[in-house]
């Protein structure tokens, strides 16, 4: 059975996480291998708490060519039937504060890192009827100061992603999930001012996964196009 033909609930069969040593990527991993299905990683550090056995490569999606490299050997080793890329960093500041690489490499990973493994990851999702899921942001909608490279990225991505699935409706299912704070280590190397309160409600990313999850196994033919999950006193949204 492909991913196209899989019936609500089932295995989501075999996926492609990037970002997948940790945070919600880490969480992705469990539940796809929970719900039956085979997870792949991609991330620039060695997944420390996935399952033995769990196929990992080494890639800085900020280098494009790289991450398209990787993709493509992945898909000669496995059938993909889906993408989560789950891979996500900030650099918090004014502009004329953040050093221009550092800005630059923000971009760089959650944009076009994104965009390349996709593109690489298209012919094996387009034969299996596979399915898209990027993760972008509330700050993909709305705007905080000293947050202007995580938030060009992740408008960015909001763009490319429904670009994406206008451009292959009914060969590949595109989901865009938008989350919103989660307890990850997201937040730690963030000055104190840049951090979530001591008060802070945050999602926990098994939570959250299990919205991807669910956007993994709709049956082909059957979208869910955009996805927003927050805590319900989330302060960037609506």
């Amino acid at each position: 059975m492909t991913a196209g033909e899989m019936a609500a609930g089932g295995d989501p069969g075999t996926v492609l996480v990037t970002g997948g040593a940790s945070g919600l990527g880490a969480a992705v991993v469990s539940a796809v291998r929970e719900a039956g299905g085979t997870a792949v990683v991609l991330d620039i550090a060695p997944p420390s708490a996935a399952p033995a056995g769990t196929d990992y490569r080494q890639v800085d999606l900020a280098d494009t060519a790289a991450a398209g490299a990787a993709v493509k050997r992945v898909t000669e080793r496995h059938r993909l039937d889906g993408v989560v890329a789950a891979a996500g960093i900030d650099e918090s500041g004014p502009l004329a504060q953040v050093p221009a690489p550092a800005w630059e490499r923000v971009v760089a990973v959650n944009l076009l890192g994104t965009a390349a493994v996709v593109r690489a990851a298209l012919p094996c999702l387009e034969a299996t009827g596979g399915r898209v899921v990027t993760v972008a942001s509330t700050l993909g909608f709305r705007v905080f100061p000293d947050a202007t490279a995580y938030c060009a990225s992740k408008f960015g991505l909001v763009g490319f992603t429904r670009a994406l699935a206008v451009e292959t409706a009914g060969r590949v299912g595109v989901t865009l999930l938008v989350p919103g704070g989660m307890d990850t280590a997201f937040f730690d190397a963030r000055p104190e001012q840049y951090k979530p309160g001591p008060d802070a409600k945050l999602n926990h990313p098994r939570d959250v996964a299990d919205a991807v999850l669910f956007a993994l196994r709709q049956p082909r033919g059957c979208e869910v196009r955009e996805l927003v999950i927050t805590p319900s006193v989330e302060p960037s949204w609506p």
